[in-house]
C-alpha cells in the first residue's frame, strides 16, 4: 500500500481516480487545485503525485515545477487530453515521470502507478530530502541520482550482479558515471567492507603498467628501491576497477588474461606468484567489440571480462534526470563556494534540459559550477546559464553525431509517448510507416520494448 496524492479540478474525475486507487489498497489524498496540493505537501509527503495537466489557476506543469524544487525525487504522473500531447512531451523533458492520455483504462492507470511506485521505492522518494535519513537499503547507490526508468532498470541489474563475483564490463560515453556505477556495485556486494581500488589504464605510462598492477620487488628495475605489492594485491578480497581498459597495451592484455585465469599475480622480478581473491570490474567509453574487430583488443580477454555487460545511457537519453542533477549540483556547489544560490530562474532550467550535453553528467556539473561561481544573486538566470553553455562550445559534438543523438532521443520520446505504437508514432513524426521503421532500424530501437508492461 502506498500514499498517493491526486490533483484535479474536475470533481468527477477526482472521485473516480480516488475510488480506483483505494480499490487497489492505496491511501489516497485529494486536492482540487495545485495550490491545495502544495498545502497538503507541507504536512504529508506521498510516494506518488498524480495531477491533471490542464487546470484552472496553477496547471499541472507549474505544480510539477513547484513540487520538484521541494521534493526532487517524488515521481509525478501527468493526466493529459489527447490534444495536449506536445505539452506532455515538454513535461517528460522537464522530468515528469510519465503520463496518461485521457480517457484511459483502469488497467493502464495501474500499470503506470505500479511503475512509478517501484521507482519511488527505489529512490526513497517518500523520505524528505532536507536532512532526514535515507533508506539504508539504498545506501549502496546513494551517489547516483536518477528518476529515469532506463537508469532504474540498469541499477536493478547492477544490484543483482553485485551479489555474485562475476566480472562486469561497464560501457558508456565519457562523463556518464562509469566509476560511480562500479563503486555502487562494490558497495552492494559481499566485498563492501574491503578495498575498492580504481585505476585508469590510460593514465599509466606503458613501461610501468605491469609494475603498477602486479607489483615489483626491490631491484627489479632502475628506480625499484623497495618492494611494492601492486594494485591487484591492494584490492585483495575487495574490488579492482580497471577504467578505460581499451587503453591497455596488447602485451599487458596477455598478462591480465593469465591473472584472471590463474587468480594469481607475479610481481616484476619476483620468483613466486601471489594468490589473489579480487572482483574485477572494467569500463570503457569505446566499444570493445569494435576494438576486437580492429585487432586492438584480445578476443579471449574480452570474453573473460564481458561476463556481464552494463551500458550507461548518455545524459541526452535520460533528460528527466537533468533537472534533478542540476538542482543537486547547485546546492552542493553553493555550499562549497559559500554562495547564497537557491534556485534556477524561470527559463534557465528549460535551457539546461534542452541542451545537447556531449560531455554528459560531467559537463552538466561543470556548467552548473560556472553558474554558481559567477552568480551575483540567489537565482541562476537564463543569461548566466546561456553564457556557461556557450563557454562549453568546445565540448560540442560533431554535427553528424549530434544529429544522430537528437534523432535517437526524438524517436525514443515518440515511442514512450505512444507506448510502442508505430503507426501513432509515425503519424506524430509525419512520416510513413516504412520510413519510420527504417529510422528505428538505424538506431536499433525495438517498439515492443516500449509497450505497456514490457
Amino acid at each position: 500500500m502506498a500514499r498517493i496524492l491526486i490533483v484535479d479540478d474536475d470533481p468527477a474525475l477526482l472521485r473516480l481516480l480516488s475510488l480506483r486507487l483505494r480499490g487497489e489498497g492505496h491511501e489516497v489524498l485529494e486536492a482540487v487545485s495545485g495550490e491545495a496540493a502544495l498545502a497538503k505537501l507541507d504536512h504529508e509527503l506521498p510516494q506518488l503525485l498524480i495531477t491533471d495537466l490542464r487546470m484552472a489557476g496553477m496547471d499541472g506543469l507549474q505544480l510539477f515545477e513547484a513540487v520538484h524544487r521541494r521534493h526532487p525525487l517524488l515521481p509525478v504522473l501527468m493526466l493529459t487530453a489527447h490534444g495536449t500531447i506536445p505539452d506532455a512531451v515538454k513535461a517528460l523533458q522537464r522530468g515528469v515521470f510519465g503520463y496518461l492520455a485521457k480517457p484511459f483504462e483502469a488497467r493502464d492507470l495501474m500499470v503506470e502507478v505500479d511503475r512509478a511506485l517501484a521507482a519511488s521505492q527505489a529512490l526513497g522518494a517518500n523520505i524528505p530530502v532536507d536532512g532526514a535519513e535515507g533508506d539504508a537499503g539504498e545506501a549502496w547507490r546513494e551517489s547516483i541520482l536518477t528518476r529515469s526508468p532506463r537508469m532504474q532498470q540498469l541499477l536493478a541489474e547492477a544490484r543483482m550482479v553485485a551479489q555474485s563475483d562475476a566480472s562486469v564490463l561497464i560501457q558508456g560515453d565519457s562523463g556518464t558515471g562509469k566509476e560511480l556505477l562500479a563503486r555502487a556495485i562494490h558497495s552492494a556486494s559481499t566485498r563492501a567492507r574491503e578495498n575498492f581500488v580504481g585505476v585508469n589504464c590510460g593514465a599509466i605510462p606503458e613501461n610501468l603498467v605491469e609494475s603498477e598492477l602486479f607489483g615489483h620487488v626491490k631491484g627489479a628495475f632502475t628506480g625499484a628501491v623497495r618492494d611494492r605489492p601492486g594494485l591487484f594485491v591492494d584490492a585483495q578480497r575487495g574490488t579492482i576497477f580497471l577504467d578505460e581498459i581499451a587503453d591497455l597495451p596488447l602485451s599487458m592484455q596477455v598478462k591480465l588474461l593469465r591473472v584472471l585465469q590463474e587468480r594469481e599475480v607475479r610481481p616484476v622480478g619476483a620468483e613466486r606468484s601471489v594468490r589473489i581473491d579480487v572482483r574485477v570490474i572494467c569500463a570503457s567509453h569505446r566499444k570493445l567489440e569494435d576494438e576486437v574487430a580492429a585487432g586492438r583488443f584480445r578476443e579471449d580477454l574480452f570474453y573473460r571480462l564481458n561476463v556481464v555487460n552494463l551500458v550507461l545511457p548518455p545524459l541526452g537519453a535520460r533528460r528527466e534526470d537533468i533537472a534533478l542533477l542540476a538542482q543537486h549540483f547547485m546546492a552542493t556547489l553553493a555550499q562549497r563556494y559559500g554562495k547564497p544560490v537557491t534556485a534556477f530562474a524561470p527559463g534557465a532550467m528549460e535551457m539546461l534540459v534542452g541542451a545537447a550535453w556531449p560531455g554528459n553528467v560531467r559537463q552538466l556539473q561543470n556548467v552548473v559550477e560556472k553558474c554558481v561561481v559567477l552568480a551575483t544573486s540567489p537565482l541562476l538566470d537564463t543569461g548566466l546559464v546561456q553564457r556557461a553553455l556557450s563557454n562549453a562550445v568546445g565540448e560540442m559534438l560533431p554535427f553528424d553525431e549530434a544529429r544522430r543523438q537528437f534523432e535517437r532521443d526524438y524517436l525514443t520520446q515518440l515511442l514512450k509517448l505512444t507506448a510502442g505504437n508505430v503507426s501513432q508514432a509515425a503519424r506524430l513524426a509525419r512520416r510513413n510507416r516504412t520510413d519510420f521503421y527504417a529510422l528505428l532500424g538505424r538506431h536499433q530501437l525495438e517498439p515492443a520494448a516500449f509497450k505497456q508492461g514490457a
